[in-house]
């Protein structure tokens, strides 16, 4: 099937047509982003020169003070009411510890003063029956040695045997 001239005829005008409104389009995208920057540094700069001012303004009047306040409300609830009021606890508490460190060390020490026998030297009795239990041992030693020394003499009979009479 083929198109006809005329077919062909209105689809060429067809696509310069459509060729003609792309480069127009195109013209004017780039021309509206152009607009698009140009807008966008204006209202920079027109937010920097009007708004921020008033916005700062408002916001030194109406919220800094208020701000202000409760920052200062703040360091004095925590500077005159909780430190002082943690300080007492942790003052009385570590008295108490101290307290009580110090009535435990003195009861420590009272009851190792009653337990711990105080020390006695020898007394005259013990070295008196010191002395008499060496002197009995070196008596007793001393007759032991007599007994058991090796004399020659003890044991030999001054009399030759003889014989019995009969």
């Amino acid at each position: 099937m083929s198109i006809s001239r005329k077919r062909k005829k209105e689809l060429r005008r067809l696509q310069n047509d459509a060729n003609q409104l792309w480069e127009n389009q195109q013209v004017l995208v780039g021309h509206a982003a152009d607009v698009a920057r140009e807008a966008g540094r204006q209202l920079g700069h027109f937010g920097r020169e009007q708004v921020g001012p008033v916005v700062q303004d408002t916001y030194n009047r109406r919220v800094a003070p208020v701000v202000d306040r409760g920052v200062r409300f703040g360091h004095h609830v925590v500077d005159d009411k909780v430190v002082p009021i943690v300080g007492g606890v942790v003052g009385t508490a570590l008295t108490a510890w101290d307290v009580a460190n110090a009535k435990r060390e003195g009861v420590v020490r009272k009851v190792r003063k009653a337990t711990k026998p105080e020390p006695k030297g020898p007394g005259v009795g013990s070295i008196i029956a010191l002395i008499l239990g060496v002197a009995a041992a070196a008596g007793v030693l001393y007759a032991a040695w007599q007994a058991l020394r090796a004399d020659d003499e003890l044991w030999v009979a001054d009399d030759p045997l003889s014989a019995p009479d009969a």
